[in-house]
């Protein structure tokens, strides 16, 4: 497993926050381990998935998101 940081633009409310966590939750390979309004933490499974395909989908629901960090967990 690995950790990643996401740093997510245009999240505002509870309701944002829930959002990413169900896009991030329906992910394969993907584990939420914390969403707060300006990012989330979560373990991805790389032979499943890889970071960028976690943060384009979480672009991909409205909130522009890029990796802040990665490290093996």
């Amino acid at each position: 497993m690995q950790k990643i940081h996401l740093k997510i633009e245009g999240m505002s409310c509870g309701h944002c926050v829930a959002r990413v966590r169900r896009v991030l939750e329906e992910t394969q390979g993907v584990r939420v381990t914390a969403v707060q309004v300006g990012s989330a933490e979560a373990e991805i499974d790389p032979d499943r998935v890889d970071s960028m395909a976690v943060a384009r989908a979480v672009s991909d629901a409205g909130y522009p998101a890029s990796i802040a960090a990665t490290r093996a967990a």
